[in-house]
């Protein structure tokens, strides 16, 4: 896993680039300037002669100088206008703070630290099959349409499910949208839906976190305990919308018990939302994880329970022919 020190050093790679190829751009539009509008090599001759006396004269006279600093400053204004008549302002920065140094009073500007996060998250998320996990390519034919003796409808159940997430992904807001809750057993579409969510968000510039719970908790224990600064909790806690997938499947420790709890509690007091897909069940959860998990996944998330046979399954059946 990409650790903090690289993201930061690809992004103020990044910072760098941009900041050149803006650079090298400006110079270019300044040579076809001073090819176009001859005045403009009189202006910088003369601004030249004018510096150079100004020196010698603040030695020798310094009451006499604000007739050279007027002559400059109108220079100065003469080649400005001439440069806009060429279509050349002052080069244009991305952030004002730092002037694309990536530095702002000897500190890394915040523009560095979200370009960091973007680039980790990105990494984060580049394994995930996004391509084939999209709301258009969820099939509801793969769930009965009948009334189970508990009297629910699959086919009906999974279209509302479907209808709230991608309501969900087309309204999230990261300051205000809900928690969710999937439940179900597998292959019933929770990762499918969760990950169409996600290609949604990140079509529309949002930074969210895909983990799977057991390389999550793994990567979570190696950075506490061996020090390995990758910056994982920073950015889980931080993301836009965090995705926790099959809950359950990790190694049932200490560890993993506390960090579970401390992610779902931090997130909740900082109102981030958080998504977490299981195929256990609340008393199940309660169990492994303790009351005041479940407490706080049943008081704070809205829950959907997934219905249907393996879509897995039926998919390999139905490829055997």
């Amino acid at each position: 896993m990409i650790t903090r020190e690289d993201t930061y050093r690809l992004a103020m790679e990044m910072k760098a680039k941009e900041r050149a190829k803006r650079e090298t751009e400006y110079e270019r539009l300044l040579d076809a300037a001073y090819q176009n509008e001859p005045r403009l090599r009189e202006i910088a001759c003369k601004q030249a002669a004018i510096g150079a006396g100004l020196a010698i004269k603040a030695l020798s006279d310094p009451d006499g100088i604000s007739e050279m600093q007027e002559q400059l400053e109108a220079l100065s204004a003469e080649k400005k206008r001439l440069l806009a008549q060429n279509g050349i302002t002052d080069p244009v920065v991305s952030c004002k703070l730092c002037g694309d140094t990536g530095y702002r009073n000897g500190k890394i500007c915040d523009c560095v630290h979200s370009l960091a996060t973007k680039i980790a998250t990105e990494k984060m998320n580049e394994l995930m099959p996004l391509a084939e996990s999209r709301f258009e390519d969820f099939d509801l034919d793969y769930y009965p349409d009948k009334t189970l003796p508990s009297g629910a409808n699959p086919k009906r159940r999974m279209t509302a499910i479907f209808q709230a997430l991608k309501e969900y992904a087309d309204e999230f807001d990261p300051n205000s949208s809900p928690n969710l809750l999937l439940l179900g057993q597998a292959g019933l579409g929770k990762t499918h839906l969760t990950m169409s969510v996600i290609s949604v968000l990140l079509e529309k510039g949002f930074l969210p976190v895909y983990a799977s719970s057991q390389n999550l908790f793994d990567h979570l224990e190696k950075e506490k305990f061996s020090h390995e600064n990758i910056g994982l909790m920073d950015r889980v806690l931080q993301a836009d919308l965090l995705v926790i997938d099959d809950l359950g499947a990790e190694m049932n420790t200490v560890f993993t018990r506390s960090a579970l709890y401390n992610l779902v509690n931090s997130r909740l007091l900082t109102r981030k939302p958080v998504i977490i897909n299981t195929n256990l069940s609340m008393r199940e959860i309660e169990e492994r994880y303790s009351a005041r998990v479940s407490s706080r996944l049943i008081g704070s998330f809205e829950a959907y329970k997934f219905l249907g046979d393996d879509i897995r399954q039926i998919k390999a059946m139905r490829n055997k022919g």
